[in-house]
């Protein structure tokens, strides 16, 4: 029997991700699962909110969502974060469907 993964889970539609951001990277990309945490780089920089402002861009690309569908839940100042996705359209491999 495996374990479900503990970087993300579903709540009914919205999909919910335990991420970890490497900010400052040479580009944005879905970097694999380290520690029970979606790495996620992005080229931000931390400061004033760039890095977290480009991970919503990123995300919302990535998922096919809105950028209003991607919600910051934790982790506004930390690089260990918790977003919500609202109804994604697509998802990237190692996500299961809601069921």
């Amino acid at each position: 029997m495996t374990d479900a993964p503990r970087w993300y889970r579903w709540s009914g539609s919205q999909l919910i991700l335990n991420i970890r951001v490497v900010p400052r990277s040479k580009q944005d990309e879905i970097a694999g699962v380290h520690d029970d945490r979606l790495r996620v780089r992005v080229a931000a920089p931390p400061v004033d909110g760039r890095a977290n402002t480009r991970l919503v861009e990123f995300l919302a690309g990535e998922f096919g969502v809105a950028k209003g569908d991607v919600t910051l839940l934790a982790g506004h100042t930390g690089r260990r974060k918790r977003v919500s996705i609202a109804g994604p359209k697509r998802l990237p491999s190692g996500i299961q469907p809601a069921k």
